[in-house]
């Protein structure tokens, strides 16, 4: 990717020549500049025509997962300056997890904080605008401060503070559409890397140029000319592989009030053994339920049990199923409902990742997953799955449940998010690309898994911390991160108020396996987590529990 960034020009201002600091895992487009002391942050998109100069006003900051989207401006005044995050100045501040839209002008001094949207052709000038806002479109704001989570409409004029305070709050639904448009970004992103990369598009390149003939698969005629005008082509091949496998084929609707209790009805019975007959029947079902909640599942009538529910629609008309399918190599999933849902279980999820999810909801904790491929998961550049809204551990286990379907072959973890303290309170993999995590037997040890590394040469065991635990310790220190822990009793653990364990200074894993077992035997009883932190970026990239009371 050439991507099209300069030093700032000598000027008499300012003869420093400062270059952009670009993350290696942010997606530049080559029809865009980027000029002066500019910092991209992880994660971040920048789309074609977008001009971010920092030649008068300087420096600017663009934090992580934030998408600048086509024709913006973003430029400052010489003697301009705001208050960032980190409490340094700056010409331009743009926050985390924000999205900035096509013509839009943000112009220093100005502040725009974490998960705002603002909107196409907006101008936002000598002004702060708090975390949380949304900016629709053709707005000004000028010589203001917005206080944070409120809703500017379309074509307001905001130039005086009296104007700012008497604005409305954000709704539920302004949020999830923002929320939604970051996704939609992030997804581009990862695309457009992809696109770059021959190893990622390779394989893709190889799956469209396969020849399209029919082949007869255990008696099951395959056709790959098949296909939908509403269903896409991973809920194709799903369909396609639970009728090679003879299962049958089952559908379900639920509106939004009864989605939340679990109260699913079935749409009409699919007696096809075709494909073809069997994709009709799915479309007849959207079609019978539109502005509903759809899903399919495959039936084993052997064992009375259902496999592979996958929800296809949305309420807002999206048909949205896997984003790609890959036949499992054995049943994973299995359900049994007393009608309200409250007979749900999982043969995906651990015991243990279930009671975390009740835990964490009789806290008071929403739940929340991300996902990452196996090449950028040493780079901790994590995407969200679909926002998770409900309260009921059914709803949002079967969420989980759905974000590893839609993922296969990819870490998947779950968060737990303080919505007061706006902060996680946990971050657990139940996920590796090698299949879902299984459940762990030691009562003591909670935490990620990952995939074992065969090339490990080293003999170090240990009888306090799992083997997943000490393959987590190899795996940060090859790729040179840090190593800490933390700890908490039962009674703080729901406020989140973790207290440091120490430093572990050494880089040998001998040393830091002795250390953490020092630790659990200090803080039995308590909470403790494994800490891995990135000393060039100072962030931490992993928080996992590995020990609970």
């Amino acid at each position: 990717m050439v991507v099209r960034s300069t030093a700032a020009p000598p000027t008499p201002w300012s003869r420093n020549l400062a270059e952009p600091e670009i993350h290696r895992t942010a997606y530049i487009h080559s029809f865009s500049n980027i000029i002066g002391d500019v910092v991209i942050s992880p994660n971040v998109i920048v789309a074609p025509g977008t001009s971010i100069r920092a030649d008068e006003g300087t420096p600017f900051y663009i934090g992580e997962n934030t998408n600048i989207q086509d024709g913006v401006v973003i430029h400052g005044l010489e003697q301009g300056r705001v208050i960032g995050d980190d409490q340094k100045e700056y010409s331009v501040w743009v926050g985390n997890n924000t999205c900035i839209t096509h013509m839009a002008l943000i112009h220093g001094p100005a502040y725009v904080g974490d998960d705002c949207f603002i909107g196409f052709r907006s101008t936002v000038f000598n002004a702060r605008v708090g975390a949380g806002c949304i900016v629709m479109m053709h707005a000004l704001i000028e010589n203001v401060e917005i206080p944070p989570g409120k809703y500017i409409p379309s074509g307001a004029v905001i130039t005086t503070q009296q104007q700012a305070d008497r604005l409305p709050d954000v709704q539920a639904d302004d949020k999830e559409f923002a929320h939604h448009v970051v996704g939609i970004n992030q997804a581009l992103r990862a695309g457009y890397l992809c696109a770059e990369d021959n190893i990622c598009i390779a394989p893709i390149r190889d799956e469209m140029n396969k020849s399209y003939t029919s082949t007869n698969l255990n008696g099951f005629e395959r056709s790959n000319q098949v296909s939908s005008n509403r269903l896409g082509e991973a809920t194709v091949d799903q369909v396609r592989y639970l009728l090679q496998q003879g299962y049958k084929i089952g559908t379900e609707h639920v509106d939004e009030r009864r989605f939340r209790t679990g109260s699913w009805s079935s749409c009409q019975p699919i007696e096809a053994r075709s494909l073809d007959q069997a994709i009709a029947a799915l479309e007849g079902c959207l079609t019978e339920h539109s502005g509903e909640y759809v899903r399919l599942f495959g039936i084993d009538t052997k064992d009375r049990r259902r496999i592979l529910e996958t929800i296809i629609q949305r309420p807002n008309g999206a048909v949205q199923g896997p984003t790609s399918f890959k036949a499992p190599s054995r049943q994973t999933t299995s359900y049994s409902s007393n009608g309200n849902g409250s007979g749900y279980s999982s043969g995906s999820l651990g015991t243990e990742t279930v009671d975390q999810v009740r835990q964490l909801l009789a806290g008071g904790f929403k739940i929340g997953t991300e996902h990452v491929d196996e090449r950028r998961f040493r780079t901790g550049s994590w995407q969200s799955c679909q926002p998770i809204n409900s309260t009921s551990a059914n709803q949002v286990i079967a969420a989980l449940e759905e974000c590893m379907t839609q993922h296969q072959g990819e870490y998947v973890r779950l968060i737990g998010i303080d919505p007061k303290a706006k902060r996680r309170v946990l971050e657990s993999i139940i996920q590796r690309p090698n299949g879902p995590v299984a459940a762990s037997t030691s009562p003591k040890t909670v935490g990620s898994s990952y995939a074992a590394s065969s090339a490990s040469t080293s003999s170090v065991t240990s009888s306090s911390l799992s083997s997943e635990v000490i393959d987590q310790i190899r795996q940060l220190l090859a790729g040179g991160f840090k190593i800490s822990a933390e700890h908490v009793d039962q009674r703080r653990f729901r406020t989140g108020s973790w207290s440091s364990c120490g430093q572990i200074e050494s880089r040998s894993e001998r040393d830091i396996v002795a250390a953490l077992e020092s630790y659990l035997a200090e803080y039995q009883g308590e909470y403790v987590r494994l800490i891995g932190i990135d000393p060039k970026a100072k962030r931490r990239v992993l928080e996992s529990i590995i020990q609970r009371p």
